[in-house]
C-alpha cells in the first residue's frame, strides 16, 4: 500500500514523571489516522504530575517533540498536552431549557449550552473542558443529537474538569519555553479514556485506573461520561523505590530488576531463580552489594516478587478506597481498566482483580496505522488517545455563540446530588 495523503496533522506531548513522550498523527484524506512518528525520552523536572524545574523540564519537553519530528519527518509548531496532576477534579451538571412542545432546531441546542455556560461553577480554578456529554428530553437521557426531535424541555450534561491554576500556568510555561504553541490541555483520565475505552463501557460503567511513575488517576465513567476522579500519590516509581530500600542498590539497578523479574503472581519456581544485580557495563567494584545477595551478587526472584506485591498490596487498597468514595461497585457490568507505565507489570489484572473483587483488562492504544510496536502499550495509550482526542476536538460549551441570553430552568438536582445520582443509576 502506498504512503497516504496527509490532509491534517496533530501533536500531542505526554509529560510524565517517568518519562516525557511526544506523537505527531496525521489524518489522510480518506480520514484514516496513520501515525507518523512518535518518540520518548527520561523526564525531568517532573515531580507527580507537577513542574519543579523550569529549565529542565523545557528541555526534556524540546527533545522529546525534536525526536518525534525526526521521525515523522515533519515539523510542528504547536501541541496538544496531557495533565495528569495539577489538582484535577472532575464535575457534572445538568441543565434545561423550555422548548414548548416544538420541533428543536439547531439555534435551540446553541442556546442550551450558551445557558449552560453560566452553570460551570470553577471556584477560582481553571477549567480544562466543559463539554456536552449528553442530552434529554422531557427527563429521557441518552439522546445524542435532539436536532429534528418535539420536547416540552431540552436538556443536556454537561462535564466540567477543573485544575489547579498556578501548576497548570507552570505546565503551559515549560511547553512554551521550548518554542511550542499549545492548542489544548487535557485531562489525562480523558485521554486515556479515548484511546482504552469503548463508548459501550463508559456507557454502562467502568474504572479506568492509569498508574504512572508517580501518580495513579482513578477515573470513574458511567452514562457515557467521566463521572468521578481521585488521583493517588503513588506510582510504579514507588516499587522502584522500595526495591532500593530492601536490598539497598541504585535506583537504575532496582529499576532494572523490576523491569526484569518483577511480577505481581509468584510463582513456585521463584525461591529457585536466582537474578543477578548487575547488569551489562555495571561496574561491580563501584556499585553497592545488594544486601542478601549471593557471592555473585544474585538475588532470589521470590524477594523481588514479594517487594513488589506489597507494594501493589498498598496501592490496591487506595484504589478501592477511591472507587468506593465515588459509589463504584461490583456490580453487573461493572469493570476496571488498567492503562499507563505501571499497567505492563506481568500479572498485574490477575492480581488487582482479586483485590479488588471485579472484572479487570488492561488497556492498550488502539490499532493505529504506522504506531511502532514499542509504543503499542499501556504505558503509551495516553499519548495515543490524545492523539485521537486532538483530531476528534469535541465540542466545547464555551465556544457556543453568544446571542441567546434567556435564564435557565434548573431541574432542582444540583450538580452534587447529579453525580451520585448517576452512579447509583450505573454502579
Amino acid at each position: 500500500m502506498g504512503k497516504p495523503r496527509i490532509a491534517k496533522v496533530y501533536a500531542a506531548v505526554n509529560i510524565g514523571s517517568f518519562r516525557i513522550s511526544a506523537m505527531i498523527m496525521g489524518v489522510s484524506e480518506t480520514g484514516e489516522n496513520v501515525i507518523l512518528g512518535s518518540a520518548h525520552r527520561q523526564s525531568q523536572g517532573i515531580r507527580r504530575g507537577y513542574v519543579t524545574d523550569m529549565t529542565a523540564a523545557t528541555y526534556a519537553i524540546r527533545d522529546a517533540v525534536e525526536r518525534a519530528e525526526k521521525a515523522a519527518g515533519t515539523s510542528v509548531s504547536s501541541v496538544w498536552i496531557a495533565c495528569a496532576g495539577a489538582g484535577l477534579t472532575s464535575q457534572v451538571a445538568h441543565v434545561e431549557i423550555d422548548i414548548g412542545g416544538r420541533r428543536i432546531e439547531d439555534d435551540d441546542v446553541e442556546h442550551l449550552l450558551f445557558a449552560a455556560r453560566d452553570n460551570i461553577q470553577p471556584d477560582g480554578r481553571m477549567v480544562l473542558h466543559a463539554q456536552p456529554a449528553h442530552y434529554t428530553l422531557d427527563g429521557a437521557h441518552g439522546v445524542a443529537n435532539p436536532r429534528g426531535l418535539h420536547a416540552e424541555r431540552l436538556g443536556v450534561d454537561i462535564h466540567v474538569m477543573l485544575a489547579d491554576g498556578a501548576p497548570l500556568r507552570n505546565l503551559l510555561e515549560a511547553v512554551q519555553n521550548a518554542h511550542l504553541d499549545v492548542e489544548a490541555v487535557v485531562a489525562a483520565p480523558v485521554a486515556a479514556g479515548y484511546a482504552c475505552l469503548t463508548p459501550e463501557e463508559r456507557e454502562l460503567g467502568v474504572a479506568l485506573v492509569e498508574i504512572g511513575g508517580q501518580v495513579t488517576n482513578v477515573a470513574l465513567y458511567g452514562s457515557g461520561m467521566l463521572l468521578g476522579l481521585k488521583p493517588i500519590p503513588f506510582g510504579s516509581d514507588d516499587i522502584t523505590d522500595a526495591l532500593a530500600g530492601a536490598f539497598g542498590i541504585r535506583r537504575f539497578q532496582a529499576e532494572r530488576l523490576k523491569c526484569v523479574a518483577g511480577s505481581a503472581i509468584a510463582a513456585p519456581s521463584d525461591h529457585r531463580e536466582m537474578i543477578p544485580v548487575y547488569g551489562p557495563g555495571d561496574d561491580g567494584e563501584s556499585l553497592p552489594h545488594a544486601r542478601g545477595a549471593d557471592d555473585r551478587n544474585r538475588v532470589p526472584r521470590a524477594e523481588i516478587v514479594s517487594v513488589v506485591t506489597e507494594q501493589l498490596g498498598r496501592l490496591s487498597t487506595e484504589i478501592s478506597k477511591a472507587l468506593k468514595t465515588m459509589g463504584f461497585s461490583g456490580a453487573r457490568s461493572s469493570q476496571l481498566t488498567l492503562t499507563g507505565g505501571g499497567a505492563e507489570m506481568a500479572g498485574l489484572a490477575e492480581f488487582m482483580q482479586g483485590a479488588i473483587g471485579c472484572p479487570v483488562r488492561v488497556g492498550k492504544p488502539p490499532q493505529l496505522r504506522g504506531l511502532p510496536e514499542a509504543h503499542a502499550t499501556p504505558g503509551f495509550a495516553m499519548l495515543a488517545g490524545l492523539c485521537l482526542y486532538a483530531a476528534d476536538d469535541p465540542m466545547d460549551i464555551r465556544a457556543a455563540g453568544s446571542g441567546y441570553q434567556k435564564t435557565i430552568r434548573p431541574t432542582g438536582v444540583g450538580m452534587l446530588q447529579r453525580v451520585f445520582g448517576a452512579m447509583r443509576e450505573y454502579f
